[in-house]
């Protein structure tokens, strides 16, 4: 496995080795003391699974309590995946990096936590997991706004459409507006 830091150095993007032949692919996609060895080293306790059709914009979701890392992939179609630094006091407070994950790269991220995650479907349908290190605890998740001009995220909008929303989503607090974690 090869793991990359991002602009955000905390974020990182982890290539698997894909061994691959006339029957298909096999890939190890997560192996503890590799990861500890890139510095993740929080146990794994949830694993989740959507599948979206295109122009779906999920997120940009945390937990300000019990804050999820999260190791996210794409089994199925592309995803433009995105992560937005809330840690006040972090060099990188405020950023964001965003990548592209398919079936056809098989990238994953490493999403700390502290951060907020969000993902936009480009392809017809994506099939996305993600690893949690944390429960989710809908008592405790927000949503900062994915279109805040403040974070300016460069969303790759299918025809330049507005995505596909939840009312959640679309609700979401402005980057001024949202906690952040201290």
């Amino acid at each position: 496995m090869k793991f990359i830091p991002t602009e955000i150095p905390d974020v990182m993007i982890i290539e698997p080795v894909v061994f691959g032949d006339e029957r298909g692919f096999f890939m190890e996609t997560w192996q503890a003391g590799k990861f500890k060895h890139a510095g993740i080293a929080l146990p794994f306790v949830q694993d989740n699974h959507s599948k979206s059709v295109q122009g779906t914009l999920r997120g940009l979701h945390y937990q300000i309590k019990q804050p999820q890392g999260k190791l996210v992939r794409v089994i199925a179609g592309q995803v433009f995946d995105v992560a937005v630094d809330l840690r006040r006091g972090a060099k990188t407070f405020g950023k964001w990096v965003g990548i592209n994950l398919s079936d056809k790269n098989k990238r994953m991220l490493w999403v700390p936590p502290g951060f907020a995650h969000g993902f936009y479907v480009v392809s017809k349908t994506a099939e996305f997991i993600y690893k949690c290190t944390n429960l989710y605890a809908p008592e405790h998740e927000r949503t900062l706004v994915w279109d805040d001009p403040e974070i300016g995220i460069n969303w790759p909008l299918v025809n330049g459409f507005p995505p596909l929303l939840s009312k959640k989503d679309a609700s979401g607090a402005s980057f001024k507006e949202t906690e952040v974690y201290t």
